[in-house]
């Protein structure tokens, strides 16, 4: 035998040797002929007979793979570490290709499309219809529709979210866009930034949704004339076509409450990606949607809680911001008169009785104005 053919077999053996002790090692529970395997997969006790499937010393599997067990690796089973990070002892986490493929195929092709399409209905809005005017001409005269307070809140919950909106949206889109542009140095410092940003000005928009709420929130409450504001749109598509409100007419409650109710599911989200592994948020969720009748996981790992959260921010994120799109075009370029009310807090009275003349009334302790629009005198 020449020395060649003695080392090859000497590395052969070695690697033999290695191999089994490798499959020792990943197999989770030694066991012999006639015993049950008896292994944790999410949370839940799994019990199989395995047969030994080979002449293995310590009577572990060998050459045989038990299904179950590493069925229970891919599913993401977290076994023991002896280093700080728990998570390390997942050895496999297939959720995070789910994760992955929707995050950059559904959610930002379909965030995408929603924010361009509606952006192009504005820009036909506008073609069509124009500027919706006061018809009765400004009055000269101003009532008060905000108080300071009330613009505080509201411009601290714009800004913050607009900052939250871009810094957002990069992690987003931001490859495709910014770094070609810019260069993996400058994305790369921006994005950072645009991290700490997001982290930090996040709490300023959970204390204005706190503020509106608390300010706003008997003034959005469904009412009647409700339905007649929705009926005839709101007048937006029909000119001289007035229909009455109060302080917030149906539109502009159903802005409140997308803003509130998505904007604290937005923050719950946000803080659970803020500090990881820390909550529970889905599957106490899913396990109170499973009471009526769902079909929803009922155990979910610290990893696949949070791939959850970042999709569940995502797409809320993205539904609040095409709202809002709509709220600013009419706050502004799509509504004569309406910016002063957040800009000065005062407006034109022959605005306010075009688009709220039941609020007007009530201010001015005017009786049997049916709602109809009154030009100022």
């Amino acid at each position: 035998m020449t020395p060649m053919t003695r080392l090859s077999k000497s590395i052969a053996a070695v690697l033999g040797a290695g191999t089994i002790l490798l499959a020792a090692t990943l197999t989770p529970t030694p066991f012999g002929a006639g015993e049950a395997l008896a292994q944790q997969v999410e949370g839940r006790a799994v019990e199989q007979a395995s047969p030994l499937g080979g002449n293995v010393p310590g009577d572990h599997l060998g050459t045989a793979s038990d299904a179950e067990i590493w069925r229970a690796v891919r599913r993401g089973i977290q076994g023991n570490v002896s280093i700080p990070d728990k998570q390390a002892g997942v050895m496999i986490q297939s959720e995070g290709e789910n994760w992955r493929a929707w995050r950059n195929g559904p959610i930002t092709t379909g965030g995408a499309w929603g924010m361009l399409g509606t952006i192009g209905l504005l820009a036909l809005f506008f073609v069509v219809r124009g500027r919706v005017r006061i018809e009765a001409g400004p009055s000269g005269k101003s009532i008060e529709r905000f108080s300071e307070i009330e613009r505080f809140a509201h411009w601290l919950s714009a800004v913050s979210f607009i900052l939250l909106a871009l810094t957002g949206l990069n992690l987003l889109y931001g490859r495709h866009v910014i770094l070609p542009v810019l260069g993996p140095d400058v994305f790369a410092a921006l994005s950072l930034a645009g991290k700490y940003v997001h982290n930090y000005v996040s709490f300023a928009f959970m204390a204005g949704l706190v503020m509106m709420f608390v300010l706003w929130v008997r003034h959005n409450l469904p009412g009647k004339h409700d339905l007649v504001w929705l009926v005839q749109l709101g007048g937006l598509f029909t000119k001289g076509v007035h229909p009455p409100a109060k302080k917030f007419n149906a539109g502009q409650k159903g802005i409140f409450w997308i803003v509130i109710l998505g904007g604290a599911s937005l923050s719950a989200s946000g803080v659970s990606l803020m500090f990881p592994f820390e909550f529970s948020m889905f599957e106490w969720t899913f396990g109170v949607f499973n009471t009526f009748g769902a079909d929803l996981p009922a155990t979910l790992t610290p990893l696949e809680e949070m791939q959850w959260s970042q999709w569940w921010h995502a797409i809320m994120a993205l539904i609040i911001i095409a709202a809002i799109l709509g709220h600013i075009y009419i706050g502004t370029l799509g509504m004569e008169g309406a910016f002063d009310a957040m800009g000065t807090g005062r407006v034109d009275e022959n605005w306010a009785r075009e688009h709220h003349s039941l609020w007007v009334a009530e201010v001015k302790g005017e009786t049997g104005s049916g709602g109809t629009a009154q030009p100022a005198e």
